[in-house]
């Protein structure tokens, strides 16, 4: 009888494309996994995969075994996270992965999960692309973005709201602007997204929308550096709270034109693999995001 361990070994590597890969991210050493990677083959009586000095590649038959033996993998998953939620204990590795102008925020809300469930520890990975949450393992993504993804699973957080700002150098050379209006004769800071810059800004007071033409001194397409350029004097700043809440507590910023209303920016979502029996660690963090993150500042 097949052992379905070898099976799931057998998934991991072709995923992570190695065996030397799939032992990292299994924790095992690599000779195992080729020793139940070989046991298998000879059990089945069949070559697996082609190996090469370069990479991996299936056999026919290995194409075949690969699509039940993800399906034995998913369900060795499950049972241990039935275990999990069995246990009731909230307790284990957590795989996150959130954009870089996410990381002011999401650090300390996990800290203080850490110190509300002291048997949990973190992996963050801060990544500004798309990454591919089963491939890599990851249990949970903040995405500040519209999902349109059905193999996952998405908890919105919070519709991020915007903010104009500047820094106190900036206002206390240019002064600090009254009205809407005010801004076509300040210099500010621009996004500028595939070649075109944001250079029209909308603002509503007591029910009136205002559309302002602004000019700038400096533009950007990343919104770490936006920020550092207002930081830094260079105008004044629309952008989502999010990217300068620290800045805001701090100081280094502060907000302008604070009677205005402005549009909502990108909403926020905490993202998981759709799966049949979600981890304890798993929902439990996912409600502490929707209790904690971006409630404030």
């Amino acid at each position: 009888m097949l052992n379905p361990q070898h099976l799931a070994a057998f998934a991991s590597i072709i995923r992570a494309g190695s065996i030397s890969k799939a032992a990292t991210q299994l924790g095992c050493g690599k000779s195992l996994l080729s020793r139940q990677l070989a046991k298998l083959e000879d059990d089945l009586g069949a070559r697996l995969i082609q190996r090469s000095t370069r990479k991996l590649t299936l056999t026919e038959i290995g194409e075949q075994v690969l699509h039940e033996a993800q399906r034995i993998d998913a369900a060795l998953a499950n049972i241990e996270q039935m275990a999990g939620q069995h246990q009731q204990e909230v307790k284990g590795r957590l795989r996150v992965t959130c954009p870089m102008p996410a990381v002011s925020r999401l650090v300390p809300v996990m800290m203080e999960f850490c110190q509300r469930y002291p048997q949990i520890d973190f992996a963050l990975q801060v990544e500004d692309r798309l990454i591919d949450l089963i491939a890599e393992q990851i249990d949970v993504a903040i995405r500040v973005s519209h999902l349109d993804d059905s193999s996952l699973i998405a908890r919105k957080l919070v519709d991020s709201q915007r903010i104009i700002c500047a820094a106190p150098s900036y206002l206390a050379q240019a002064g600090k602007p009254q009205s809407a209006s005010d801004l076509a004769r300040h210099s500010c800071i621009l996004y500028v997204n595939a070649g075109r810059a944001h250079d029209e800004w909308s603002l509503l007071k007591d029910g009136a929308l205002e559309k302002v033409r602004v000019n700038s001194l400096f533009q950007s397409n990343n919104g770490i550096a936006l920020v550092t350029a207002a930081c830094a004097g260079a105008g004044i700043l629309l952008i989502d709270r999010l990217l300068v809440s620290t800045h805001m507590q701090s100081g280094a910023l502060v907000q302008v034109l604070e009677d205005y209303q402005l549009p909502s920016g990108s909403p926020v979502y905490a993202v998981y693999p759709a799966r049949d029996w979600l981890a304890l660690k798993t929902a439990t963090f996912v409600a502490f995001l929707q209790e904690r993150l971006f409630t404030s500042g």
